[in-house]
């Protein structure tokens, strides 16, 4: 039987609120089945609990806490740190920070939630200033976990290191499959290609004693390919290489589109292969696997896109679950452990050196 757990949602959170948040309670238990789980949701309580009779959840399986108050979309970050306390977005991380949910999922402002988690909750690394994203990419292996997607633009060696650690730990609570595989991101896959940080970061995983399965420098191409299983990076590159799949996934959506429209057997195909087409998109386009946790946190937050549907949603409460029910957060302190004593070892050797003798 599965462990319980509960799951805060801030329903006030995206383009549409309570009709996609309920509803994706709803996907999540009819694909899931939900068993153990229940749900404690933030925000109008009168629109909630309308959506909720619409989706025929009882009260045994969500509990609605009401604010008036909501982050909206376009809100600056310093701002929502500033005025967000008792809103549906604050109020959902904190129920994470007092114990009583073991994750949270949010489908509003990024930055917002970002700023906020971190101020609630606070970095589980020494020296990570802010949370990495992990996208799960859709490849011809199965899901390789990218990050950072766009939350740290610069990362020295040490950051991308951490970034393996959590991606590791991430992949197999979410994804499974046995041990994960983890490969740098690089301009090529010799030993000298690069700059100085990520050099370094493959010197540390490579020689460093982490326990991590590391396989190298791997090339953008490597991605799709499904080359290994955790694709580290830092935000800047992360996110072009986001940017740009999910372009060419829109562009040939829209190419095949055309085609298939362009005349009566065109369409009469089209019917028939609409289903196909659909499993396609599902494997080109890193944006249709919604769900992106926020790594590097003392707690479990999931970010969801703003304009997902119910179905998106429910998929970013899976892995929420996921992730709460595993060790991940165990296992992300004992490797960042194991990690801080590596990077002292040359430390204490060169104050060993200098001492005088």
């Amino acid at each position: 039987m599965s462990s319980p757990v509960l799951i805060s949602l801030d329903a006030m959170g995206g383009d549409h609120g309570p009709p996609v948040v309920v509803a994706g309670v709803r996907d999540y238990r009819r694909r899931h089945g939900g068993e153990g789980v229940r749900f404690l949701l933030h925000g109008d309580e009168a629109a909630i609990r309308a959506e909720m009779a619409k989706c025929a959840l009882a009260e045994d399986v969500c509990q609605v806490r009401h604010t008036d108050k909501v982050v909206a979309m376009d809100e600056k970050p310093a701002q929502a740190m500033r005025r967000g306390k008792g809103s549906s977005l604050w109020n959902a991380i904190e129920a994470v920070k007092t114990g009583e949910a073991g994750a949270v999922v949010s489908a509003g402002n990024t930055g917002a939630l970002m700023a906020i988690s971190k101020l609630i909750l606070r970095m589980s690394a020494h020296g990570l200033e802010r949370p990495a994203i992990v996208a799960s990419w859709p490849t011809l292996r199965g899901i390789t976990a990218v990050l950072d997607v766009g939350a740290n633009i610069e990362s020295d060696a040490e950051q991308l290191v951490e970034f393996a650690i959590m991606g590791e730990a991430f992949h197999t609570a979410v994804h499974g499959g046995g041990r994960a595989t983890i490969g740098l991101l690089n301009v090529g896959s010799e030993d000298m290609k690069g700059h100085e940080e990520v050099r370094e970061a493959a010197r540390i995983l490579r020689e460093g004693g982490l326990g991590l399965d590391y396989k190298g420098f791997v090339e953008g191409d490597d991605i799709a390919k499904g080359t290994v299983d955790v694709v580290v990076t830092d935000g800047f590159t992360g996110n072009i290489a986001l940017k740009t799949a999910e372009g060419v996934a829109r562009f040939i959506s829209a190419l095949m589109k055309e085609a298939l429209t362009s005349s009566v057997p065109a369409k009469a195909g089209a019917l028939l292969a609409l289903p196909a087409l659909r499993r396609m998109r599902q494997k080109i386009d890193p944006s249709a696997v919604n769900g992106g946790p926020l790594l590097g946190l003392n707690g479990i937050v999931v970010k969801s896109h703003g304009g997902a549907d119910a179905k998106g949603y429910g998929n970013a409460i899976r892995i929420a679950v996921e992730l709460a029910r595993s060790d991940y957060l165990k296992k992300v302190s004992d490797s960042l452990n194991r990690l801080t004593v590596v990077l002292e070892q040359p430390a204490a050797q060169d104050a060993a050196m200098e001492t005088p003798q």
